[in-house]
């Protein structure tokens, strides 16, 4: 006899049924890991998958009765640690059933699927949840950065570009700007949670079953929003890893780049911001340093992210039937690419809490090489009715005689402009001290930036204000998406209930 003793039971994969050997040990090297962290997935998706065959009479009901009890069973000892014992992988639930049931009973439970199905379900749930959590982080930060936006309204820095002293901002502009990013980055991410959150249920491999599967039961009882209708695309197309990456590499980056920025602010010739000591680390040799650990760690997180999406596009392309196990370079990456995030993430948003913020240094900075240069353009504009580009050209020769002669601001006269303008268009312009002095002043600078979008702190105050109803709502998506899969896993709980009544 062939078939296995059910005690015994060790899978349908066995030598001597189609096949004269048993797998090779080095072709499930790799694989346990991934299978281990999606077992939860894969037992709710037998417990919906059994409660929808009894329901629609395709097993017998005292089969499906008698298997759902022994998955109760199984939870009352740990489903991980029942599952992780008894072997299989996503099959470990059909293990355990043969071995407890029988393969009279247990047998019954893979009616209607295949290992393709399954596997895809128990992706799609643990993609859903990560997710989810990654969405509840990121909102903690964008709370944080607004609650840095309004602290720092009229905290006057320099911001920079091209790594030159550019024109003078507030923090809380810049707060507000990395809030804004963060925003765009959960609305891809509820995209993503929309599309990955469909049911290849009932897809089987190809071309589904002959027997009556009520797919939109199962869907259902899973809490997914939908069912991925054609077969072939249900289970044959990965794009939803690619949403998630989609989600993933722009949050990375954004977050690369603050960390970045902070710290830039950190080192010690411009010394803005500091983080609390516990965020730090000092140096073996170098004693005087004082290193902001987290965000020399975060800033390079996004290359981990984009090599690993990368992967997932290449794996994706394969024909259509032929990319199964290329899966599986696209699944690692994924799993470390949330880890990345949601680790820097829950890292940052503590460590942004923890700054001191060195606001009278980065103002007398703010002041330095000419960074409110613009508004003295304006001001030949506004006060002298001169068309721009020739106030620019004007500033411009101004600026390199101050070059040339080591002059500062505070050294600026309307002799000196007027010396500029001679030499620009042949006669002074007559802009008084009062107006250079004021129009190079970087607090009047911000103030004066009243546009939409602006730093100036009334409008920085606004949009905050229009972040903080975002955040809210998508808050409230989140809470909601979470009470909906909840309430799904209770109706399955009342299916259950219901068939062992």
């Amino acid at each position: 006899m062939r078939q296995q003793p059910s005690a015994e039971y060790r899978g349908y994969r066995t030598a001597g049924i189609r096949l004269a050997e048993d797998l090779a040990p080095e072709l499930r090297q790799g694989r346990e890991s991934a299978e281990r962290a999606a077992l939860y997935a894969f037992h709710a998706f037998d417990k919906a998958h059994v409660a929808m065959l009894t329901e629609e009479g395709i097993i017998p009901h005292a089969v499906g009765a008698a298997i759902l009890r022994a998955f109760r069973d199984m939870e009352q000892e740990g489903v991980e640690a029942v599952r992780t014992r008894i072997g299989g992988g996503q099959h470990s639930g059909e293990v355990y059933l043969i071995r407890r049931l029988g393969e009279e009973v247990g047998g019954w439970e893979h009616l209607g699927r295949s290992s393709n199905d399954l596997s895809a379900v128990g992706r799609r749930i643990r993609e859903r949840d990560r997710l989810l959590d990654t969405l509840a982080a990121l909102d903690a930060l964008r709370a944080t950065l607004l609650d840095l936006a309004r602290a720092h309204l009229h905290t006057v820095l320099p911001a920079y570009f091209h790594w030159q002293h550019a024109q003078p901002t507030t923090l809380g502009h810049y707060f507000t700007a990395m809030a804004q990013a963060l925003a765009r980055d959960a609305e891809r991410g509820r995209q993503a949670y929309a599309r990955v959150n469909q049911s290849p249920a009932g897809a089987v491999i190809l071309t589904g079953t002959s027997f009556p599967l009520r797919r939109e039961r199962t869907a259902a009882l899973l809490g997914f929003d939908g069912v991925l209708v054609n077969t072939l695309d249900a289970c044959q197309d990965d794009d939803h890893q690619l949403d998630c990456f989609g989600f993933l590499a722009p949050l990375a980056a954004h977050l690369s780049r603050l960390a970045e920025d902070l710290s830039y602010w950190s080192g010690t010739e411009l010394g803005y911001v500091e983080v609390a000591d516990r965020y730090a680390s000092g140096s073996s040799i170098l004693m005087q340093m004082k290193t902001p650990t987290p965000t020399n760690r975060i800033k390079g997180i996004v290359s981990g992210v984009v090599g690993g999406m990368v992967s997932a596009y290449m794996a994706a392309k394969t024909a259509t039937g032929m990319h199964t196990l290329d899966r599986a370079y696209g699944d690692a990456p994924l799993d470390a690419a949330f880890d990345d995030v949601v680790g820097s993430l829950r890292l940052l948003a503590p460590t942004l809490a923890s700054l001191t913020v060195h606001a009278e240094r980065a103002r007398q900075r703010a002041a330095d090489h000419f960074a409110a240069a613009t508004d003295l353009a304006g001001a030949l504009v506004a006060e002298k009715g001169l068309p721009w580009r020739t106030a620019h050209q004007i500033c411009g020769i101004l600026f390199r005689h101050c070059a040339e002669r080591g002059l500062t601001p505070a050294d600026l006269t309307p002799a000196l402009l007027d010396e500029a303008a001679v030499e620009y268009f042949g006669r002074p312009v007559g802009l008084g001290a009062e107006s250079i002095r004021r129009a190079l002043d970087p607090k009047h600078f911000v103030e004066a930036r009243t546009l939409l979008g602006g730093p100036a702190p009334d409008e920085v105050a606004r949009q905050g204000q229009a972040l903080g109803a975002a955040l809210a709502a998508d808050q409230r998506w989140l809470a909601e998406r979470r009470q909906a899969l909840a309430a799904a896993a209770a109706a399955l709980e009342e299916a259950i209930d219901a068939i062992l009544a």
